[in-house]
């Protein structure tokens, strides 16, 4: 493992460049996210690397993309954080491949391998729920707890992901274990592990059972429904992949990372503790 000054040394400010700079169509979407994202590189070895990624950063370029532009069309897309790492880990022409991704708004703990034999080990952890991901997200509303269990499809209906039954063709199992951490008032602070990794799992899960993540607005509704209310003033979906851990591909030691939350969430949290705090004082006078 690092030690502080090591993990300090692997901190990196990306400059902003001419094409990752706002244009006036794009000001308004930007403009949520720091242009210099802070990469930061919490483990790596000849095998593994293991990066805290900022929200508003991209893990990786889909596979449709990548044949929709192609070699020349990618060199003008916005870099993704595999673009980025290996540069940063010394090794420029050597490719990096992607375990899991984090959505480009979530904040988080996400494992790179550097070797096909690596990636191939840690999908094969993966694919038999052997990888630990817990995840902290800030909810409208205290969901329920314990097993969110549903077959999720790319349309349930409005052009979303959701829930439908398993019959549905393409429908993927998904498992989400809830544990409320704190309740914030009408918010919560909860812990969410997953058992399966489907795309947006823990968004539409938690949206599904009407306490959808501060900041949400895709899964924030019920199917043909109006959006819940949020007067979070979160700008974007409040979720922190905050755990990972799994079985070295090579030397089979147990490892195992935490990560605290960005500032964004800290304090939205703290702002939420303020106004229940605030709330009760106002009864009880």
């Amino acid at each position: 493992m690092l030690n502080r000054e090591e993990a300090e040394r692997n901190q990196v400010q990306i400059p902003p460049t001419p094409s990752s700079l706002p244009t006036a169509n794009a000001e308004e979407k930007q403009a949520r996210y720091d242009p210099r994202p802070l990469i930061d590189i919490v483990y790596a070895d000849a095998a593994i690397v293991v990066v805290h990624k900022p929200a508003g950063l991209t893990t990786m370029r889909h596979a449709y993309e990548e044949a929709e532009f192609g070699e020349r069309g990618r060199r003008y897309l916005p870099k993704t954080l595999a673009d980025y790492l290996p540069s940063l880990l010394g090794s420029p022409r050597c490719k990096v491949y992607a375990v899991h991704r984090l959505d480009r708004d979530t904040s988080g703990l996400v494992v790179f391998a550097r070797t096909p034999q690596a990636a191939q080990a840690l999908a094969e952890q993966l694919r038999h729920h052997r990888i630990d991901r817990r995840y902290w997200a800030i909810t409208r509303g205290v969901p329920p707890e314990g097993k969110l269990e549903s077959w999720l499809v790319r349309d349930r209906g409005d052009g979303r992901r959701g829930s439908a039954s398993a019959e549905v063709a393409g429908a993927k199992h998904a498992v989400t274990y809830v544990r409320v951490i704190e309740k914030l008032g009408t918010f919560a602070l909860v812990e969410c592990r997953l058992e399966t990794g489907r795309t947006h799992q823990v968004r539409i899960h938690l949206g599904e059972a009407g306490s959808p993540l501060c900041g949400e607005r895709i899964y924030d509704r019920p199917l043909h429904g109006k959006p819940y209310p949020d007067d979070s003033g979160a700008t974007r979906p409040m979720l922190h992949a905050r755990t990972l851990g799994f079985v070295h591909p090579l030397t089979g030691e147990h490892l195992l990372w935490e990560a605290p939350p960005p500032a964004d969430f800290l304090e939205l949290m703290e702002r939420l503790r303020r106004r229940e705090i605030g709330q009760k004082g106002g009864e009880s006078g």
